[in-house]
């Protein structure tokens, strides 16, 4: 059970509340005060977290640095076998933590589980890579540049930033909260963690998984609260070294308050799925089903809008209509293909949305039905460029497909997204895929299959609105470093060697 055995400690029975991390210790906040996370599917109170002072967060960054001076001197085997035991306790405790991605953003049971798995073997690969390529420096000699001799040896090597603060969605909260942790820690940095409100409780089983695991104190903090109160604060601490972010239009207000700190967004993405004649139409479908509707659509790369020829699109959409017939709808307990969306005010702007479509002409190919927070899974055909759907990110289980006469009106209205995460095309014809995949503007695009983030050693980013700088188990270590040089100047030779 969930703040129970192995995790009672990071939950206060008297006041049934979670608490915060700092200095190694769960805390109670001095504030008092506390955050409710409302279930999505029973849209009632199913968890407390704290709610953390400024004062609070000022101590997790003075106990950061110091903590993060030491732990960049500990020898890199050190911190990689620190990992891996962490890796290994977060793999065995998957139970308790699905059960918080469950009843907290309503994640069918067995994608839960398969989350904190995943995270597990992020956690280890990020420690092998980590030993991988810290462990290597590079000599450069003088004289390879015009008008020097040979007097100047440069060593360099990769060094810790400082303080990293990650930022995770609440769609992943254990998942792209380790994708930041590990190579933060492997790396030589400390790490503050602002778990999403939905997603806290599951953030702080992970994060006693490390606490478990014996990192010293006041390397890893993890502080809950409202983002009115600490959200600023944080991220514009002057203590912090670099953030890393994953979420929605939040992060675009950070980079502009941030200062001049190494920044790792991840945002929004309207990622495009364009279909060509010779695609095998079969293969399209069963990727527009996994890719627009797992999780009920509420994921950064999914399938967000399809853009098919006109000669094949009424047999594509009729493939599709019959295989979201067989989604199955209802509680993430019970494994159901759709589940509620993560809140009211979600649900209601994908009912805008839809609202606007039906306004404006777009073909209904099931009947829109909502019931709280679950939306019933919704193909749109015939969708325009008027339309907001055509253009906005629902993050739901609502698909638009719009008919192109041409590639190049596909590509266009790619690139004329605000977003740029991440697209597909469907081809046999790998001269023409390769040729959309340079003209589309995105960070990825995936050929024949539909958007995905992983594996998550593979280079993530996105253009424009959908962030800055390159996610990855190898780029994240990198980006979460810097370059330190030692010039070792010899004297100028007084004579030439025979």
């Amino acid at each position: 059970m969930v703040g129970t055995g192995v995790f009672a400690e990071i939950f206060d029975g008297d006041l049934d509340v979670f608490k915060y991390y700092s200095e190694g210790e769960w805390k109670k906040s001095s504030s008092g005060k506390s955050v409710a996370i409302i279930n999505p599917t029973t849209r009632k109170t199913q968890y407390k977290v704290q709610a953390c002072t400024q004062e609070e967060v000022n101590k997790v960054m003075e106990t950061a640095k110091s903590a993060q001076k030491l732990w960049a001197k500990t020898p890199l085997w050190k911190r990689a076998e620190l990992l891996h035991k962490a890796a290994s306790i977060l793999k065995e405790h998957k139970a308790p933590i699905a059960e918080c991605l469950v009843k907290e953003i309503a994640k069918p049971s067995k994608d839960a589980v398969t989350e904190v798995v995943r995270s597990g073997d992020l956690v280890s690969y990020c420690a092998e890579e980590g030993v991988r390529i810290l462990g290597e420096g590079k000599f450069l000699v003088s004289d390879s540049f015009p008008g020097n001799q040979r007097t100047k040896y440069c060593l360099s090597s990769k060094i810790p930033l400082g303080v990293i603060l990650a930022i995770p969605p609440f769609n992943y909260p254990v998942n792209l909260a380790v994708s930041k942790i590990a190579p933060a820690l492997i790396a030589g940095n400390s790490l503050v963690l602002k778990p999403p409100t939905q997603g806290s409780v599951a953030a702080l089983h992970m994060v006693h998984c490390f606490h478990l695991a014996g990192f010293p104190k006041g390397l890893i903090s993890c502080v809950t609260g409202k983002g009115s109160e600490i959200g600023d604060f944080l991220t514009m601490h002057p203590g912090v070294g670099c953030i890393s972010f994953t979420g929605g239009d939040t992060g675009i207000a950070i980079s502009k308050k941030a200062g001049m700190i190494p920044l790792q967004m991840e945002l929004g993405g309207k990622d495009a799925c364009i279909v060509l004649e010779d695609a095998d139409l079969d293969l399209v479908a069963a990727n527009i089903i996994k890719g627009g509707f797992s999780y009920s659509g509420q994921r950064c790369t999914a399938v967000k809008v399809v853009l098919v020829m006109e000669s094949v699109a009424d047999t594509l959409v009729e493939k599709v209509k019959a295989k979201v017939a067989k989604l199955t709808v209802g509680p993430p307990e019970d494994d159901c293909d759709i589940t509620p969306v993560v809140s009211e005010s979600s649900a209601n702007f994908i009912e805008g949305l839809v609202i606007d479509a039906k306004k404006k002409g777009a073909t209904f190919c099931q009947q829109y039905r909502r019931d709280g927070n679950l939306i019933w899974p919704l193909l749109l055909d015939n969708v325009r460029p008027d339309m907001r759907i055509a253009w906005e990110e629902p993050f739901g289980p609502v698909l638009p497909v719009i008919r192109i006469n041409s590639v190049e009106e596909g590509i266009h209205h790619c690139n004329a997204s605000n977003f740029g995460l991440q697209g597909c095309v469907f081809t046999k014809d790998i001269n023409k895929a390769m040729l959309i995949s340079d003209a589309m503007e995105t960070g990825t695009v995936q050929i024949n299959s539909a958007p995905a983030r992983g594996p998550d050693h593979f280079p993530f980013q996105g253009l424009r609105d959908s962030g800055i700088g390159s996610q990855g188990i190898t780029n994240s270590i990198t980006m979460m470093t810097k370059i330190k040089t030692t010039v070792i100047n010899l004297p100028t030779p007084s004579y030439t060697m025979g």
